[in-house]
């Protein structure tokens, strides 16, 4: 052991080891010693790789890809108490409602920032920020979680959660 001891030792650069007590650098020597390599970039997940480039269609207004990217009897829950909340149960009805946004805003509106992208099995959960404006000179900034599920290549399910509902309320009005 003590052999291993001054080995690991001598792992670290002297600094390191000249500080630490030598039970204390066996210690750190070897969760040094033991680190996974971080050469290579971990590949992501094919219902990540979807959802993110259906954020990416929003941004640019890509419709092929966002057409492509929702299942037809997709079930989208948009939240609130405004002229777009509720239930929606198919892609022609999620289009419908984002049209109606679109002309609200007289086409202001954004995903400007795609936050977080985080995954769990088929199940992803984006952290997404969204602007716009009304003629009216009303403003939408505002961030949303949303959590999009993936099934055969295509989201089947999205829930749609808003950091400031009150805002939205206001701004998406009946």
């Amino acid at each position: 052991m003590k052999t291993l001891a001054l080995l690991l030792t001598a792992l670290l650069p002297v600094t390191d080891a000249a500080i630490l007590p030598p039970t204390q650098s066996v210690l750190v020597s070897q969760s040094i010693a033991y680190q996974p390599q971080k050469s290579s970039v971990p590949m992501k997940n094919q219902a990540t790789q979807i959802v993110t480039r259906f954020l990416k269609a929003v941004q640019t207004g890509d419709q092929a890809t966002l057409a492509a990217a929702l299942h037809d009897g997709i079930t989208w829950n948009q939240p609130g108490n405004n002229a777009f909340s509720g239930v929606k149960r198919s892609k022609t009805d999620v289009f419908q409602m984002v049209g109606g946004m679109f002309s609200l805003t007289e086409d202001t509106m954004r995903l400007t920032n795609i936050k977080v992208v985080a995954e769990n099995g088929n199940e992803i959960a984006c952290l997404l920020h969204w602007t716009a404006a009304r003629p009216t000179g009303e403003v939408l900034d505002v961030d949303n979680i949303d959590v999009y599920t993936v099934k055969d290549g295509q989201i089947v399910n999205a829930q749609v959660f808003s950091a400031d509902i009150d805002q939205e309320n206001r701004f998406w009005v009946r």
